[in-house]
């Protein structure tokens, strides 16, 4: 099944569960009040990162609750060896592209300067750089209170996450990261009961 064929198919499904689940009898405050229970119940999404044309990097990256605030877990290989390399989320989901570009700008919702993460105000997007070792492999781990999976405050499940070419330096206005290498949407994440 090509790409178009199966976001439709995703679409149709969720539109069709969406009308389902909105019966006549009920109004709009308690479908509001009904997804947002659903949403309470998701506390891990995932991104499962593809490379982008010309790219070997590849893995996943995990946001889980904890708490106040969401664990970011990185497991990602094929990056340059002994070379740090920036991940940020984007503002769109969109993965079609071969070079990463569809996923837009730096999630940044609240309109902030870029940053790295030990700076308070900063994209909402802003995860920091992997550390890749001798083999291209990084694991990476880092506490963010600045967003949400699903939340009111910057919810991010839905939207994409790029590792890029280069360090994020921290500099203006994106940290001159360079090329996209990764890319990949953050969904929800299977957790078996």
């Amino acid at each position: 099944m090509n790409r178009f064929r199966f976001f439709s198919a995703v679409a149709l499904c969720a539109g069709s569960l969406y009308l389902a689940s909105c019966g006549h009898d009920h109004d709009h405050d308690d479908d509001h009040a009904h997804a947002s229970k659903v949403w309470e119940s998701v506390d891990q999404v995932i991104a499962v990162m593809q490379p982008t044309a010309g790219n070997t990097a590849k893995g996943a990256v995990t946001f889980t609750k904890a708490g106040d605030k969401i664990k970011v877990v990185a497991d990602i290989e094929g990056l340059n060896p002994g070379q740090k390399h920036a991940m940020h989320i984007h503002q769109f989901g969109d993965i079609t592209g071969t070079d990463g570009k569809k996923t837009g700008g730096h999630y940044n919702p609240e309109g902030h300067d870029h940053g790295l993460p030990a700076t308070s105000e900063r994209h909402a997007g802003d995860l920091g750089n992997l550390s890749a070792d001798a083999s291209g492999k990084a694991h990476y781990e880092l506490e963010i209170s600045n967003v949400s999976i699903a939340g009111e405050t910057n919810p991010i499940v839905g939207r994409g996450v790029i590792i890029h070419a280069k360090q994020d330096t921290g500099g203006q206005p994106t940290g001159e990261a360079g090329a996209r290498i990764a890319q990949g949407v953050i969904g929800v994440a299977f957790q078996a009961k």
